[in-house]
Formats: structure tokens, C-alpha cells, sequence
């Protein structure tokens, strides 16, 4: 479940609920001082899938395991790379074309389909819930029979493409259902690195969420300020992209009106910088001043 940021080790002590691995600060070093070469970025897609409660949207959000050497115990949400097979030209599809997603994304044509169908994969993949039907204005419905489970194992392990499942099962990928929401990449010092777009995405009616990824260990609806204040209060871990996105989604009444604002939203890519000043290794994030890092030259393992 990329999220634009990775590591390889178990979590230093946090500011807040941010999480970031200890061996940044080495890894910041050699690049600076050009003994690491930043390794290209893979494409990804997350979604953040929401649904209207009393109080509000709510977002759906995976906590990964403990056990995971990356970002152990942090919460996240449904996604992960793209597919290769994601820029099938066989692919069904209905709502705006690839050429329209090319424009908003920032891309070629055939790179906007694979981002698109990597989101809407992954989201069916770790969340249960396809945005798909049979028309161009209509959506499945309840997707968790044992015919839908086995597709969707076959689509984890890559022995499916997403193009061939939706042919077979006669359906079109609704991009109409999708809205862009943000872009980050993963820093340049990382081992692995990853180009990765949010999308907003309401739940479909007739559809539920299940814990379907066999990374997280539990599963929550949750209103994004609530969200927030737990990060705040350093009760819930999550990376910045996450937790960036979650204070973006405050403003907003229903989940119909993110979908409507995402068009508003600013995709420029947004990449962690590293310098040095004055003997300090400063990490920070253009436009997110609270997930600016200062380690300390002689102490390698933590924050200043």
C-alpha cells in the first residue's frame, strides 16, 4: 500500500504519530555527498474511499502489521503499485477517457490508464469494492461471493490482469468514479521509491469494505478529523502523505462534495528534500512545514 514514502526498519520514536525509518539519516548523507545514486520511482495509486455517516464522510483506513519492516503498526490506505498489464488496451472502460486523465494526471495516455486501473485494482484487491459495472451508469453490487474471491486472489497474484477480469465478467471500469487528489514521491534517498497518486473515491451502494490485504491486521471507517487528532496526540502512526491528505479532506460535508472538489485539487509532485545547515541534516516536504526533520551530525539514529 504505497504511500509515497518507504523504509526497510522498524520505526524511530515519532513527533506526533509520524512515522519514518532510522536510517534515514545515514542514507541522507551519501546522498548528499554523492555516494548514493536515487533509484527511479514506480508508479502507484492509493484511494481514499469514503462514505456518509451523521456525522460526516468517513475514510477507510488499513493499519499494516506490526510485523512489517516497513512502517509497522501505521495506517494507511487501500493501494499499491501499478501493473504493467494496467495499460492493456483491451481494457474496459466508461466515464472520462484516457486522454482527459492524461491532461489531469500529467502523463501519457497509456501511463493515466494504468495509474486509473492500478487504483480501482487496488482498491478491489485490499478492500473488497470494485468501481465497476456492466454499464456506463451502473455500479456492481455486492462483490463477496466465493467467485469474486477467487478472482480476486488471482488478481494478487498477478496470475489475472485487470483487464482480462473485468472482460470476462463483462464489466467497464468506472473512472467517473474516481476523482485525483494528490501526488507524492517517495524521497530520493530511499532503496525503494514510488510515484504515487491519491484518488478520492466514494463507497458504491450494495458495496462493503472488508480487511482483504494480508498487510494490515485490522481495518477502520473513521472521520478524517478524528483521524487527524489521533496523529496529533501521537495515538495513531501514519506517514506525511497520509496523514497530509486526511487534514485535506476536513473541509469537506459529504463524500459527494470531495469527489466534486477534486478537480480543484493540486497535483503538483510533491518530494522530501534534503540539506545540510550548519551541521544538521534538515528533511522537509515544500508546503508541509510540520513534517520538517533536523537530525543532528552525530547522532545517526534519531531526530534532533
Amino acid at each position: 500500500m504505497p504511500n509515497g514514502q518507504h523504509g526497510q526498519s522498524s520505526p524511530s520514536q515519532p513527533a506526533g504519530g509520524q512515522w519514518y525509518p532510522p536510517e534515514w539519516p545515514d542514507r541522507i548523507r551519501a546522498l548528499a555527498d554523492g555516494s548514493l545514486t536515487p533509484v527511479a520511482p514506480r508508479r502507484a495509486a492509493t484511494v481514499m474511499l469514503l462514505r456518509d455517516t451523521p456525522a460526516g464522510p468517513a475514510v477507510h483506513m488499513l493499519r499494516r502489521r506490526s510485523s512489517m519492516a516497513f512502517a509497522g503498526g501505521a495506517y494507511a490506505y487501500p493501494g499499491g503499485g501499478v501493473d504493467p498489464r494496467d495499460e492493456d488496451h483491451r481494457i474496459g472502460w466508461a466515464g472520462p477517457d484516457q486522454d482527459a486523465w492524461a491532461a489531469r494526471l500529467g502523463t501519457d495516455a497509456a501511463s493515466a490508464q494504468a495509474i486509473v486501473c492500478g487504483a480501482v485494482r487496488e482498491t478491489f484487491e485490499e478492500a473488497g469494492v470494485l468501481l465497476a459495472g456492466r454499464t456506463a451508469d451502473t455500479v456492481v453490487g455486492d462483490t463477496t461471493g466465493d467467485d469474486w474471491e477467487a478472482d480476486r486472489q488471482a488478481l494478487v497474484g498477478r496470475e489475472l490482469s485487470f483487464a482480462e477480469f473485468l472482460d470476462r465478467r463483462g464489466l467497464l471500469l468506472r473512472s467517473d468514479l474516481l476523482g485525483a487528489w494528490a501526488r507524492w514521491i517517495t524521497p530520493e534517498f530511499e532503496p525503494r521509491r514510488y510515484d504515487t497518486w491519491f484518488f478520492v473515491a466514494a463507497l458504491p451502494e450494495g458495496q462493503r469494505t472488508r480487511n482483504a490485504s494480508t498487510e494490515a491486521d485490522r481495518t477502520v471507517w473513521i472521520a478524517p478529523a478524528v483521524a487527524a487528532d489521533g496523529y496529533d496526540k501521537g495515538e495513531l502512526l501514519m506517514m506525511p502523505p497520509t496523514i497530509a491528505t486526511l487534514r485535506s479532506l476536513e473541509p469537506y460535508g459529504s463524500a459527494a462534495e470531495a469527489l466534486a472538489g477534486a478537480a480543484a485539487q493540486d497535483l503538483t509532485a510533491i518530494v522530501a528534500r534534503a540539506t545540510l545547515e550548519d551541521g544538521e541534516l534538515v528533511l522537509s516536504w515544500p508546503g508541509h512545514d510540520e513534517f520538517t526533520k533536523r537530525v543532528r551530525s552525530g547522532r545517526p539514529g534519531g531526530p534532533a
